[in-house]
């Protein structure tokens, strides 16, 4: 009789402890689906990764410049006359600006023409010793007399003089050589000018360019003739654009290259005015997501997509940016929904539910 009941004892122990470990185990297994059922969904918004054409934008700041800037300088010493000239003032191409003092050059270039009469009168005396020659059939004779008795009457060194000084009298007088307004004016009525002496600059402000440094790794991407946006920093000039003028084959001390960009409309523009450049770069078959999609952890960068109404955490390369969109060279395909909104902070397999704007 004992030994039954100890039998049955066993019995009961074994079922309570199987029943024990059932329990326990389905104790383990109950928190997590628990913990997901529990969390409330985070909203977020989507967008789709997508192949296709992205556009680059090349930044860069610089300075504007004339494309005609010139300035006149002194080609001879003497007292400046000035014409009634103030700095902005619109001038013609071709317009008499100043004078210097003329009478040492006119005295000058009434002698040469002297000088000149007198050699011609010498020749023609000399010239009469060869009557034959010249009245000869023998033109190779005929030259070298001619030259011989030019140089022995003075008519070659007299008719340089003469073209001497009439350059000299020329350099009296400062004319425009292009169209443009007056800067810097430098000098006044009675100045004693030497030659070299700088007076005033000329400048077509109707034809301005911005020089920017691009950096040299963008540079493969930028031709002549392409379009730029230009936004002056002092000013409203809306919708200003220009085209790449030319690109300077040098790379400076910084890794920056030089790039010339064509303003098309100057109105209201002055050279030195500070101005900043987009210069559109298209790339073709770009893998493409608004930048919104793109975060940082540890600070390598991660696009959440879903995946079963749930977050799916993919570790990206990333290519260029346009302030808009992100190339993405890899880690997730096109066609996958990426998540755009309340993702900093979003963990793996967290589940989320879409909303529209």
């Amino acid at each position: 009789m004992g030994v039954h009941r100890f039998q049955l004892f066993l019995l009961i122990s074994a079922l309570f402890l199987s029943s024990c470990k059932e329990e326990e185990g389905k104790s383990q297994d109950q928190p997590l689906e628990s913990f997901r059922a529990e969390v409330s969904a985070t909203p977020v918004r989507v967008a789709q990764a997508e192949r296709k054409s992205f556009d680059y934008l090349i930044n860069a700041t610089g300075k504007m410049e004339a494309l005609e800037q010139i300035k006149i300088n002194a080609e001879r010493t003497g007292i400046l006359e000035l014409s009634k000239l103030r700095e902005g003032d619109f001038v013609e191409k071709g317009k008499v600006l100043a004078r210097l003092d003329l009478r040492e050059s006119q005295l000058k270039f009434e002698k040469a023409k002297i000088a000149l009469k007198s050699a011609e009168v010498n020749y023609q005396s000399e010239a009469l010793s060869f009557s034959e020659v010249f009245q000869g059939n023998d033109g190779k004779r005929k030259k070298e007399i001619e030259d011989y008795l030019k140089v022995k009457s003075g008519l070659y060194a007299a008719e340089l003089d003469l073209k001497e000084a009439e350059m000299d009298l020329e350099k009296s007088t400062i004319k425009a050589p292009i169209s443009g307004r007056i800067a810097d004016l430098k000098v006044r009525t009675g100045s004693l000018i030497n030659a070299g002496d700088e007076l005033f600059e000329i400048i077509n402000t109707g034809q301005l360019e911005l020089k920017v440094k691009v950096l040299e790794s963008d540079i493969n991407l930028i031709s002549l003739g392409q379009k730029a946006e230009i936004y002056p920093v002092g000013g409203s000039f809306p919708d200003l654009t220009g085209t790449v003028r030319s690109i300077n084959p040098k790379v400076d001390e910084n890794g920056l290259v030089q790039v010339s960009i064509l303003v098309s409309a100057a109105k209201g523009l002055l050279p030195g005015m500070n101005a900043r450049a987009i210069i559109r770069a298209p790339q073709n078959n770009s893998l493409v997501v608004p930048k919104e999609a793109l975060v940082y952890r540890s600070n390598r960068p991660v696009v959440f997509t879903i995946e079963n109404n749930e977050s799916k955490w993919n570790y990206v390369e990333v290519g260029k940016d346009n302030g808009r969109e992100v190339e993405v060279l890899s880690g997730i395909e096109a066609g996958m929904t990426v998540i755009t909104s309340n993702n900093l902070q979003l963990a793996h397999q967290a589940p989320v539910q879409i909303v529209k704007e």
